[in-house]
């Protein structure tokens, strides 16, 4: 099952990271992510209640579109292949967007997994944005990856809010250039 991940899951969720990642985070920052987006982190459960997958996640405070970004999604590999890794992510994401108005998330990948970029990209919908270079502390790249989190109701809406804005800025600069002749 899955469920929002609370102080008491951190040590599992560590053990997870460390067994299935290479990148690998001290306590410190885990607690940070969980007690300042308390509710958008969440742990996947079998059923004797042991925690066999995470995903950490935490909302771009200082940008100028809302938005989130997944720090950290593992599955152990006894687990994988059983729709876990979606189940997490959506449920992020849709928190997300619920909670925090979040309008797309984002993640990096390692450009040698190719496992989770068939899941990022395939099953999620993720779409690649370009590539950091030398990302990780072994210097490998990483693809920098985004999804929208808007309906196309929402996206058209705010296609129609941005086009107006710009139809507004360029009467004013007409008008202010009138003034200054």
């Amino acid at each position: 099952s899955i469920r929002r991940a609370t102080i008491d899951d951190l040590i599992a969720m560590q053990t997870a990271n460390l067994t299935c990642l290479p990148e690998n985070y001290q306590m410190k920052y885990y607690f940070y992510h969980l007690l300042s987006w308390p509710n958008i982190s969440y742990v996947a459960e079998d059923h004797t209640g042991n925690i066999v997958g995470y995903v950490l996640a935490k909302m771009e405070d200082n940008a100028d579109t809302p938005h989130g970004h997944i720090t950290s999604l593992a599955v152990m590999r006894s687990h994988r292949k059983l729709g876990l890794a979606t189940k997490l992510m959506k449920q992020s994401q849709r928190t997300m967007k619920e909670t925090y108005g979040a309008e797309y998330v984002s993640l990096h990948v390692r450009k040698s997994n190719r496992a989770a970029l068939g899941l990022y990209t395939d099953t999620l919908g993720f779409v690649n944005k370009g590539i950091e270079a030398k990302y990780y502390a072994d210097h490998e790249d990483a693809y920098e990856m985004e999804k929208s989190l808007l309906t196309p109701e929402e996206e058209q809406a705010k296609k129609e809010r941005e086009e107006e804005e710009n139809k507004k800025a360029e009467t004013q600069r007409k008008t202010s250039r009138k003034g200054r002749n």
